[in-house]
């Protein structure tokens, strides 16, 4: 069976780890900064970084609207930390503006919940879908999943109660910074949901 081939949106974020991550879970990873990369794609990665800066990127580099429609025709896509909020459907961007999402997720995010920079940290999380060891979660001006609607499930919540991972058919998304840790396993979830296994 052919490895699916994993584009990660490359304009912005930590892009290097995530192809890393993926290739370590067994994907074809390949960077993604134009239309006729995207469409090659069998899944895509929307990695931390800025959400709003990334918005803006993928206006200006013609990626918004093809981004927006992959999704809608159900590519997989998985967005960490940054890449949540743009899968959200609705933000509370608690007083900074966003100005635009991709959408795809029928959850409300609020972004930089768990403070700034000074305020990362780390935590083990069970994850639903990832068997073994809990994951040890990376939080850096992350948000955090403020309500999940109907047609989305949570997969991991902190244990202050926040739900930090959720999944909603092709679409899954975390709070945290797998790609940072060595853990490879939730690459290896998303790479197969784009496999359909």
């Amino acid at each position: 069976m052919t490895p699916p081939r994993i584009g990660v949106f490359a304009l912005q974020g930590d892009v290097r780890e995530h192809l890393l991550a993926l290739a370590a879970a067994g994907a074809q990873a390949a960077p993604v900064r134009r239309p006729a990369e995207l469409a090659g794609v069998d899944g895509l990665v929307l990695p931390g970084g800025e959400s709003t800066t990334m918005i803006k990127l993928a206006r200006a580099f013609e990626l918004l609207e093809p981004l927006r429609e992959r999704i809608a025709e159900g590519l997989p896509v998985y967005g960490s930390c940054a890449g949540m909020i743009l899968l959200a459907d609705r933000v509370d961007a608690g007083g900074s503006p966003l100005e635009a999402t991709l959408g795809g997720l029928d959850i409300t995010v609020r972004r930089n919940a768990f403070g700034r920079q000074v305020d990362s940290f780390e935590e083990d999380l069970e994850v639903d879908g990832v068997a073994g060891a809990p994951v040890r979660a990376v939080f850096i001006r992350a948000p955090w999943v403020q309500e999940v609607g109907p047609a989305a499930t949570p997969l991991a919540t902190t244990a202050a109660g926040h739900v930090v991972a959720v999944r909603q058919g092709p679409l899954l998304a975390t709070s945290f910074h797998p790609e940072v840790t060595g853990d490879i396993r939730v690459h290896e979830m998303f790479t197969r949901i784009v496999a359909g296994r």
